[in-house]
């Protein structure tokens, strides 16, 4: 009598697992020629079409694997052309507390546990446990605790390679998550560039401005008293008010965007806004960029470009997706194994004459799945073209920025010479105007005008001069930083 409740016990325990049963019901072979006419045998034929759907840059792309030193992705030894000291210490400040480059770290990191966890089902899987139960039989007066010890195994073969697929499925997608941490890094070191320098930029046209709405101001007191001698229209005295309450708006304007970039500026490198009036900088007249940007930059440094790159591994993603619907039609092949202890006293649970044990095996075959794996495999095929047009379309665009960022550090460097030049002629015009001044020949008032002209060809040789600046750093991002 006390077999039956072992043998209850194992019933249980396998209906409660999800192992596969030891033996497969024998299917007809009317059932068997049907489950053939479901499925091509084109499907199987992975020596056809591997070709198409398979990666086109199998054995040319490196794995991409993780790097420890995150300053590897901004590539420091560039920003040191800027002869910035406090420009390096921010960038420095952003890959370390930036909290977006935290989250792209993290969920590189999440990507990698996913491989392990795919990784598991390529290995068997081993599950024990404990189970007492008090046991009292029908039709009779026994009664009394029983005490169980299964352990159930299971493995299932990798005959075809799926799960192994799967695995390298998942392990490209932790390439792709450690490309768009590398895309996140360059992103922000290129956002912490432009903004600084937009803000030294803010700093000398505030400066610019206040110097211009004075002499504004004075244009138009002078103008004002010449109304009253009669000598100047009320017209033109309502101008010069005029220009000098607009250049009193432009000024406010200016330290309102230089205040909410500071701001920005803050978020960026991890520090909170209530510390803005911290944010230290260089002055205007010491920035200066000492690299040398090339006039002309091969088409393969496009492959230097995490975009690129994971446009790559994206297809090559895609072609392990078809090559894993098609392995969905073959058969899975399992095998399960059980050990059972069981005894009514715990001193002899591990008697072997008191052990159950089972191995066995199995294969399955889904007969009908109403055309499911059928979808599925033209949805991956699908998805590996849309794929391939993504990486032609990714290919188009880095030549592309790559061409635009040389064309705008090329035409910005002409206007910024053409300007340097009339900045030079406005000058000599200005000191010009100030030794007829001094002679008598000319009115203070033409003084004025001459000297806000002056200002007003400054403040654009400064605006232009940033202008540069940034397209160098528009360049150094539209090459993944690898200048």
């Amino acid at each position: 009598m006390k077999r039956i409740p072992a043998i209850l016990i194992i019933t249980g325990i396998l209906a409660g697992c999800s192992i596969p049963a030891f033996a497969i019901e024998e299917i007809s072979k009317n059932k068997s020629k049907q489950t053939h006419n479901l499925v091509s045998p084109a499907f199987f034929d992975d020596s056809s079409s591997s070709k198409k759907w398979g990666s086109p840059f199998q054995g040319a792309t490196q794995k991409v694997e993780e790097v420890e030193n995150k300053f590897d992705y901004v590539n420091m030894d560039w920003w040191v052309n800027f002869n910035d000291p406090i420009l390096m210490q921010y960038i420095e400040k952003a890959v370390n507390y930036n909290h977006n480059l935290k989250i792209a770290t993290i969920s590189t990191k999440e990507y990698y546990q996913a491989v392990r966890m795919q990784f598991a089902n390529q290995l068997p899987s081993i599950t024990a446990g404990f189970a007492p139960a008090y046991v009292k039989m029908p039709n009779t007066t026994e009664s009394g605790f029983q005490f169980a010890v299964p352990a159930l195994a299971n493995y299932e073969i990798d005959l075809f390679l799926k799960n192994r697929d799967k695995t390298k499925l998942a392990r490209k997608n932790y390439e792709m998550a450690l490309l768009d941490e590398r895309s996140s890094y360059i992103l922000v070191a290129s956002a912490v560039g432009s903004t600084y320098f937009n803000i030294v930029k803010l700093d000398k046209d505030i400066e610019l401005q206040k110097q211009i709405t004075t002499h504004r101001k004075n244009i138009f007191d002078l103008m004002k008293k010449r109304h009253e001698q009669g000598i100047t229209s009320t017209a033109d005295t309502i101008r010069a008010n005029k220009a000098y309450v607009e250049s009193i708006t432009e000024l406010t304007e200016l330290e309102k965007q230089r205040d909410s970039i500071i701001n920005s500026f803050c978020t960026l490198i991890g520090e909170s806004s209530e510390n803005a009036n911290q944010i230290s900088r260089i002055e205007f007249q010491n920035i200066n960029f000492t690299g040398k940007i090339p006039e002309y930059i091969p088409s393969d440094i496009i492959e230097q470009r995490p975009d690129y790159l994971k446009a790559v591994h994206n297809l090559e993603r895609a072609g392990i997706d078809v090559r894993i619907a098609k392995k969905e039609f073959l058969p899975t092949f399992n095998i399960g194994g059980l050990a059972l202890f069981n005894a009514s006293d715990l001193g002899k649970m591990f008697n072997t004459t008191r052990m159950l044990s089972a191995l066995g095996g199995g294969a399955f075959w889904d007969v009908f799945k109403g055309g499911a794996k059928i979808a599925n495999l033209r949805l991956k095929k699908e998805s590996y073209e849309k794929a391939l047009e993504n990486y032609q379309q990714t290919n188009l665009t880095s030549i592309q920025e790559i061409n635009d960022s040389l064309l705008y550090i090329k035409k910005d460097s002409e206007k910024l010479n053409n300007t340097l030049k009339q900045e030079e002629f406005e000058e000599k015009d200005h000191n010009f105007y100030l030794k007829r001044y001094e002679k008598g020949i000319i009115s203070k008032l033409d003084l004025e005008e001459s000297k806000e002209n002056l200002l007003t060809v400054n403040m654009l040789a400064v605006n232009q001069k940033i202008d540069v600046f940034i397209d160098y750093i528009g360049l150094y991002k539209s090459v993944g930083s690898k200048l």
